[in-house]
């Protein structure tokens, strides 16, 4: 069974000014990410705005990621949903298209029993044949896996992993701890990427690496190295734009960076608003920073 690790980049979803798929640009964002040697792409997650997108939109995404990547990375698709009926109808829809595997956020707005939660991912398991990677940001869904919780799900075959976007490192480190070695650990938060690893964790799913995946990848490629001092370095050059995001709704200001940064990746679909002006001038300038550093490529659609 597939055990993902390593920097995976989790997608933005590119739109145009009619608010639908931009293919030409999210081809585009995937030639990017992938130069720098990235060890996976995760897409219809909370960036790629996967709460806004149809049921057909989802697998439009999904059609242009395979035929992009032509099977040279692992490919994650996120299935999760309100509804485990539509989950497992999207899964088979994946499975049929060739996803190497699928990420399942947990249900949201109404509040769960863990009891339930277990039962929603066992029974969502027993439908698949494809490894699934368990999505845990309770800061959006109003529902958090406890690490126990994740141990007793882990044992079901084809669950594989966690990406884990508490924010908490602490989870992190019983989720280390409770589960098998063989069942991965992934930081969604990417200011935990380097602790992560360093704590016996797999990899990160990084929203940062649409923006800088050279200095992802390099996280994770010096740490492995021994280099530490040196995958410090990268990890604190996230800092900034990581900071920036809290100046407007996920993901807006991740967007309008890439946009800055010469990807024209567009707005986020309504009702998420663009930045203002002059929040626009202060990603402008993390940007710019960036690109004197060397740290951006000069990339132009």
């Amino acid at each position: 069974m597939h055990k993902p690790e390593g920097i995976v980049p989790a997608l933005v979803t590119p739109f145009n000014q009619e608010e639908e798929i931009n293919e030409e640009v999210l081809r585009q964002l995937i030639q990017s990410t992938m130069k720098s040697g990235c060890h996976g792409l995760f897409c219809l997650g909370s960036n790629g705005e996967f709460f806004s997108l149809s049921f057909e939109e989802k697998l439009k995404v999904a059609k242009i990621v395979l035929d992009e990547v032509q099977s040279k990375i692992p490919v994650y698709m996120g299935t999760g949903s309100n509804s485990t009926r539509e989950t497992i109808q999207l899964n088979k829809e994946m499975e049929e298209l060739g996803v190497t595997a699928v990420s399942l956020i947990t249900p949201y707005f109404v509040k769960m029993s863990q009891e339930e939660l277990i039962k929603y991912y066992e029974t969502v398991a027993e439908q698949t044949n494809l490894p699934i990677i368990l999505y845990n940001i309770p800061g959006l869904t109003g529902n958090a896996l406890a690490p126990e919780t994740v141990a007793h799900i882990s044992r079901v075959p084809n669950i594989v992993g966690i990406k884990d976007s508490s924010g908490n490192f602490d989870n992190i480190l019983q989720l280390i701890e409770l589960t098998d070695s063989d069942f991965s650990i992934l930081a969604g938060t990417d200011s935990l990427i380097l602790s992560t690893l360093m704590a016996g964790g797999n990899g990160g799913i990084a929203a940062t690496a649409n923006l800088l995946p050279n200095v992802v990848t390099s996280i994770y490629n010096k740490w492995k190295d021994g280099d530490i001092e040196g995958a410090e370095y990268e990890q604190r050059k996230l800092r900034a734009i990581r900071s920036a995001f809290k100046m407007g709704t996920l993901p807006s200001v991740l967007k309008e960076a890439l946009n800055e940064a010469g990807i024209n990746i567009g707005a986020p679909r309504l009702p998420i608003s663009p930045l203002s002006e002059e929040k626009k001038r202060l990603v402008q300038d993390i940007v710019t920073k960036h690109k004197e550093a060397g740290d951006i490529e000069d990339i132009n659609v």
